[in-house]
């Protein structure tokens, strides 16, 4: 690991103070569960490293229940959010979403803004060929093994996927972020929040670099809404998913008057996938129109040559998550 200067602020005014202008001139250490092990790396290799942990104030560490809905703080660790009251009942499927999330120690220790800033899992980002994996100008992710790489969305260059579980839930309640400078604040709808870069110089976030994400802001869940998220492992136990979908279903009797279904770990970007939601309004839930949404949402996926199996993963993802949400509780 390179030397690199430390700082611990305990006020955000100062933390903000202490953040740079360019990528690679400092960097964030909330949880640290991907930052360090991107330091150790030597894939980020920051000037200066500050540590918000001990900021005071409750905006960053605390859940707050609002009129219209709630805030999550920053700070808040994954691990806190399936045992608040307010999120338990008010949002389960963010609670299912966080205790699904790795493992408990990491969600004893990973942050709520940490979770939504997390850097692709991408092997040839993580080996040091940036984040578009390029070689002399080719793309090593289209010559070589792609198995866990982007089926929507990969029209290029970019072809990892998007690493956050717990983000399509958030998607789905139509969650917002604030980020904060010490110029200001600025709210940025989540959905909007993830791009898809062109080239190495742009970043998977619209965050800048002198910006810290401090809340997470959820509106109040439709009435009697019902959700549910599903996720594709290879494996029950610790693992990144290959397909998860966040689906929440806006009810008129027994018919979907409107839905929202958010796609994870298929696409550069959470995938929401109108072509799916509109395959569901107006009709029953049944194992037919369900499978039918399924298969809209991945009408436009491509294989890159050896991710082919995530197109049917994908699909059973949303299918499941449908169903689920249809004999689930309400929101």
């Amino acid at each position: 690991m390179r030397a690199f200067e430390y700082a611990a602020p305990k006020e955000r005014r100062q933390a903000l103070g202490l953040l740079g202008r360019s990528w690679g001139d400092t960097e964030i250490l909330a949880g640290g569960t991907d930052l360090l092990s991107l330091m150790k790396d030597d894939i980020v290799t920051p000037k200066r490293l500050v540590n918000i942990k001990g900021v005071a104030g409750p905006e960053l560490h605390a859940i707050m229940r609002k009129q219209n809905g709630v805030q999550i703080g920053a700070l808040v660790h994954l691990a806190d959010l399936p045992s608040a009251s307010d999120i338990r009942e008010r949002y389960p499927m963010l609670a299912d979403a966080a205790m699904e999330a790795a493992s408990p120690q990491i969600r004893n220790m990973a942050t709520m803004g940490g979770n939504i800033c997390q850097r692709p899992r991408c092997w040839y980002f993580r080996n040091g060929f940036g984040l578009l994996g390029q070689k002399d100008g080719k793309s090593l992710v289209m010559e070589g093994d792609n198995r866990y790489h982007a089926i929507l969305g990969n029209e290029g260059p970019a072809y990892f996927v998007s690493p956050s579980s717990i983000v399509p839930s958030l998607i789905a309640y139509g969650a917002k972020v604030t980020l904060a400078s010490a110029s200001g604040t600025r709210e940025v709808a989540l959905e909007k929040f993830f791009v898809i870069p062109k080239d190495e110089n742009q970043r998977e976030h619209d965050l800048r670099p002198d910006e810290m994400l401090t809340l997470v802001t959820l509106p109040a869940p439709p009435a009697g809404a019902k959700v549910a998220h599903y996720e594709v492992r290879q494996k029950a136990a610790f693992d990144w998913p290959l397909a998860t979908c966040a689906a929440l279903l806006e009810m008129n009797g027994g018919t979907v008057k409107s839905a929202r279904i958010v796609m994870g770990h298929v696409a550069p970007i959470p995938w929401v996938s109108n072509e799916a939601a509109q395959a569901m309004a107006g009709k029953p839930v049944t194992e037919e129109t369900a499978d039918a949404a399924g298969a809209a949402a991945v009408a436009n996926a491509k294989s890159l040559g050896r991710n082919g199996y995530k197109i049917k993963l994908a699909r059973v993802a949303v299918k499941r998550a449908i169903l689920m949400a249809a004999k689930g509780g309400q929101a």
